[in-house]
């Protein structure tokens, strides 16, 4: 909520658009309606307006009352807006300085009432992007129809493939770690076809032939056969130990070496997760455990991942470990609340078929208990909390794990601001120069603000992005001179 005492600090953004309604219901109010409830949700308040320097202004309306009449009879028309996602609660008239406003919060909606267009047509479905509504692609919209069937993504049989996509050896190690975890299991005995129809990775076709599943191509497929049917398929690991390479260490499911699925995929990237993290260990009787809870809470990490893409979705997996962080990047939104998944009890799953196959081999959980345990986890080590961010255009989510403690982190902080400082006098430094000699190299200016010459020009190029300062000529003769 807004507090509505201070309404002129806050600015129109990604949960808040204001309109003046001074001539009745704004049309495009329900273009906003269908942003916000395809998004994070968001309040719209009409009776305001945005001056010249973006802060917000009452306007006292004239007759609140008759907005909020006019709004309800149109929301509630199947022909105006798909669904009506508000309550009684969520429309009403408040006071503001004594002036009468008009505010709508409009919640996200869940993904079952996705994706909420207006106008009776679904091709005018919006999402929002920092101030403004803009309509979603056929990628966004048909990601949002996905999610929105009873049925999870992974239990689509897959008529037009035969049993051939398997990867044997992947089945082979999946049967042998589920007899680890599972010992005496009433499908130990049965034979590959009828394990794999048991376990979802087959499914009996319209043609009443046995075929794969999605999640059974998925986790148990070659990758040339996966991307037959998810044409942006890509898992990607990379170690960034050093800043001067890209990466030092890159397991990718496209290399050809290995089957390039889901499962394997896993167990590649795990194994490697807890090397070099300074992970407290504890002792079991007399033996050191090797398995910790923050070894318990990368596995549910990098499980969940897995488990929730969208593998329809643009940019494929990523997996990006630094000296410092884990960061876990899949395609696809949340498909509930993000604070609702951090409280738990909740499981939504994007690919439940996959989901069960990771559980039959201890991995995972299926109580929505995953993600509140890694942030307990986080907590229990004195680590700096967890974050999670949605991003959209394309769906992506994030969850990044640091492993610094929280007075690490306020020394980041204050390094960061030293280093703002530090930028903002050599910059006033090199323009006090430029401005009594009109053009000069790079060399001069250096020697004037007593650093070297190549790390001059990084200062110089920042003056430049600013549009405070110009470059003329080539690398051995370029001379810099003040814009104005």
């Amino acid at each position: 909520m807004i507090d509505f005492s201070k309404i002129e600090q806050y600015r129109e953004n990604n949960r808040i658009e204001a309109k003046k309604a001074l001539g009745g219901l704004p049309h495009s109010i329900w273009e906003t309606y269908s942003a916000f409830a395809n998004t994070l949700g968001g309040i719209i308040l009409l009776g305001v307006e945005e001056h010249k320097d973006h802060s917000l202004h009452t306007i006292d309306l004239p007759d609140p009352e008759r907005l909020i009449k006019e709004f309800w009879d149109i929301v509630n028309n199947p022909n105006k807006a798909s669904v009506n996602l508000m309550s009684s609660k969520d429309v009403f008239v408040q006071e503001v300085d004594g002036d009468h406003i008009v505010v709508i919060q409009v919640p996200r909606a869940e993904r079952c009432y996705k994706p909420v267009y207006v106008e009776g047509n679904p091709l005018c479905t919006y999402r929002r992007n920092g101030e403004g509504d803009y309509r979603c692609t056929r990628e966004e919209y048909q990601a949002m129809v996905r999610d929105a069937s009873v049925k999870t993504q992974d239990m689509l049989v897959l008529n037009e493939m035969d049993l051939t996509v398997f990867n044997k050896e992947s089945i082979r190690s999946y049967r042998q770690r589920m007899r680890l975890s599972r010992p005496g299991h009433v499908w130990e005995a049965l034979e590959d076809e009828n394990f794999l129809l048991k376990l979802g990775a087959v499914g009996i076709g319209s043609d009443g032939k046995k075929h794969p599943t999605s999640a059974g191509l998925l986790m148990f497929g070659n990758e040339y056969d996966i991307v037959r049917e998810y044409h942006t398929y890509f898992l990607d690991y990379q170690e960034q130990y050093d800043a001067d390479t890209r990466w030092t260490n890159r397991i990718i499911s496209s290399s050809g070496d290995w089957s390039g699925n889901v499962y394997d995929f896993y167990f590649h990237v795990y194994n490697k997760l807890p090397q070099d993290i300074k992970v407290p260990f504890k002792m079991d009787g007399d033996t050191r455990a090797d398995d910790t809870p923050v070894h318990q809470a990368l596995r549910e990490a990098l499980a969940n991942c897995l488990i929730n893409a969208d593998y329809y979705g643009r940019q494929g997996l990523v997996v990006i470990k630094t000296r410092d962080a884990i960061t876990i990047s899949n395609p696809g939104g949340f498909r509930i609340e993000i604070d609702t998944a951090k409280s738990g009890g909740i499981s939504d799953p994007r690919n439940g078929a996959m989901q069960k196959m990771f559980n039959l081999i201890d991995i995972g959980a299926c109580a929505g208990s995953g993600i509140p345990n890694i942030y307990r986890v986080w907590r229990e080590q004195g680590w700096v909390t967890p974050t999670i961010t949605e991003t959209f255009e394309p769906n992506r989510t994030t969850l990044t794990l640091a492993f610094k403690t929280v007075g690490d982190e306020g020394t980041a902080i204050t390094n960061a601001r030293k280093k703002t400082a530090m930028s903002g006098k050599v910059n006033e430094s090199i323009i006090t120069y430029l401005t009594d000699h009109p053009e000069a190299k790079a060399s001069a200016i250096a020697e004037y603000i007593g650093l070297k010459p190549s790390r001059t020009r990084d200062y110089l190029k920042e003056l430049i992005s600013e549009d405070i300062v110009a470059a003329e000529g080539g690398s051995r003769n370029r001379t810099y001179r003040l814009k104005s």
